[in-house]
């Protein structure tokens, strides 16, 4: 993963020198949906258990933030690295065990809060204001806790939190992509999709990779 970082690093880099371009700025900020495709639960094994397989799984919303460049290879086309912090994780619903505490019950939730630094290169196309993009999107995880919450008649009598970092793969990368449109004195809108390829679990064992859904506005400076 860090090989394939830098090589990408690399080829932005000589893409930049041999334009002689100057690259402009900009801040964005918005909302993610996020969640795990495939194996779930198998990422949290050595800490919780399940029972009878009566597991849902559900999105958490979260935000994301940072700064992107533009540098601009035709009046259409155009690179865009950039750096995001992004809260990312998943909602566990059902018979769930918290091990060392005892059993939670069948309306227990475990939700994982997964705080990523965000790196895509992307590509894009803008056409009358209209903008395509895709591309690579590397990532590292700075931290993951997990909330694990059950209750009766309205009132939670276990909630726990505990560190679950070293349960799950620091490096991440995915395929993202999809739509924007740029207004006026450099405001920007976007709606895209992470496709996540890196197995999440430390082990590399579990079919299990990250995907998201983003809304966002950006400034350019």
């Amino acid at each position: 993963m860090k090989k394939q970082f830098l090589i990408t690093l690399t080829l932005f880099v000589s893409t930049i020198s041999f334009a002689q371009i100057t690259p402009t700025f900009g801040v964005k900020a918005g909302f993610l949906s996020s969640g795990i495709r495939g194996e779930a639960s198998s990422n949290l094994d050595n800490l919780l258990s399940f029972s009878n397989g009566a597991i849902t799984t559900n999105n958490r919303t979260g935000f994301f933030a940072g700064g992107y460049a533009g540098i601009p290879l035709t009046d259409m086309i155009s690179i865009e690295p950039g750096l995001y912090y992004s809260q990312k994780g998943y909602d566990l619903v059902g018979s769930i065990n918290i091990k060392g505490v005892g059993f939670l019950g069948a309306n227990a939730k475990a939700r994982l809060q997964s705080s990523y630094i965000d790196v895509p290169v992307l590509l894009k196309v803008n056409v009358s204001g209209l903008q395509l993009f895709a591309g690579p999107q590397f990532s590292y995880l700075m931290k993951a806790n997990l909330n694990t919450t059950a209750g009766l008649l309205g009132f939670n009598f276990i909630n726990s939190n505990m560190d679950a970092t070293a349960q799950f793969n620091r490096w991440d990368a995915a395929i993202t992509g999809g739509v924007g449109y740029k207004l006026s004195k450099g405001i920007n809108i976007s709606a895209s999709y992470d496709y996540g390829l890196s197995k999440l679990d430390a082990n590399k064992n579990a079919k299990a990779y990250n995907h998201a859904f983003k809304i966002g506005v950006g400034f350019d400076l």
